[in-house]
């Protein structure tokens, strides 16, 4: 399974976060790290389920990976 970052948008509710963690696990997921500066977490989750999260209007998702610095 893919890794994916989900982060809030600006001006959505702790209870929009709390709702994508439990439809990460309701649809198969695993949430691996959840962020303490920002809302959000980072969770192994089925490739084909991931259209389900983007569709959120709350949410940012994206894939995780390593970050470079130049």
């Amino acid at each position: 399974m893919p890794s994916i970052n989900v982060s809030l948008k600006d001006g959505a509710s702790a209870d929009q976060l709390d709702a994508a963690k439990k439809q990460v696990t309701d649809q198969g997921g695993k949430i691996t790290n959840e962020f303490k500066l920002i809302k959000g977490f980072t969770a192994e989750f089925p490739a084909d389920k991931v259209h389900s999260l983007q569709s959120n209007e709350h949410l940012n998702v994206e894939a995780d990976g390593q970050v470079k610095t130049q």
